[in-house]
């Protein structure tokens, strides 16, 4: 996978000045890193940094004990949506000690994807609440772990979430299944806007194919 998505870097276009910012947040070891990395056409940056034994204790890691490194600020993608528009990809860290860095992320943000593994559910509560306490619209994307299944309307519950917020289920390991979350969050924006043009995000362009 590596080899094929290197063959998509490019470089911005001179034309590009207008861009757009997603995040991607979600408990531990839920997958945020992978996601950006599997659907970005450049090289991620990440700040990935080796677990030590100073973090044992502090960071769960039932469910993710082969989780070897770990976000310590946050990721950063980038898509080319058209010659004008940009979009950058944000993937913040999500272990409740760096949850301090979450705000800042959001700031001029459309929107967010809140990835989940269904093994560990309540690892996303969080991101949840942040989300609906900035106001800043949101999908959550179900990242598959090969755990037990559970239904749309059993995460839905789980979560709380309220009925206009698109659930859609991943693999964040995929360029295709990475880009089909993307396009339920720009067009869960497109709704936003539609139903409330006075304070929704700004309208957003199609994704490129």
């Amino acid at each position: 996978m590596d080899s094929a998505i290197s063959e998509q870097r490019q470089t911005l276009s001179s034309t590009a000045d207008n861009g757009l910012k997603i995040v991607v947040v979600g408990g531990f070891g839920v997958g945020k890193t992978t996601l950006v990395r599997s659907v970005s056409e450049i090289r991620p940056l990440n700040t990935e940094e080796t677990m030590s034994q100073a973090g044992e204790g502090i960071d769960d890691t039932v469910g993710v004990a082969a989780k070897t490194a770990t976000t310590v600020a946050f990721d950063f993608g980038r898509i080319s949506l058209d010659a004008r528009n940009v979009l950058y990809l944000f993937g913040a860290p999500g272990q409740e000690r760096f949850w301090f860095l979450w705000d800042r992320l959001f700031s001029g943000t459309l929107g967010a994807v809140v990835l989940v593994d269904t093994r560990r559910i309540a690892d996303s509560w969080y991101a949840v609440d942040r989300l609906e306490h900035h106001g800043t619209p949101f999908v959550v994307a179900c990242n598959d772990f090969g755990g037990p299944s559970h239904s749309p309307a059993e995460i839905r519950e789980a979560l709380d979430l309220a009925d206009e917020v698109p659930l859609v289920f991943c693999d964040a390991r995929s360029r295709e299944s990475s880009k089909q979350v993307l396009i339920s969050l720009v067009e869960h924006l497109k709704n936003v806007v539609a139903a409330d043009p006075e304070h929704g995000p700004r309208p957003v362009p199609e994704p490129a194919p």
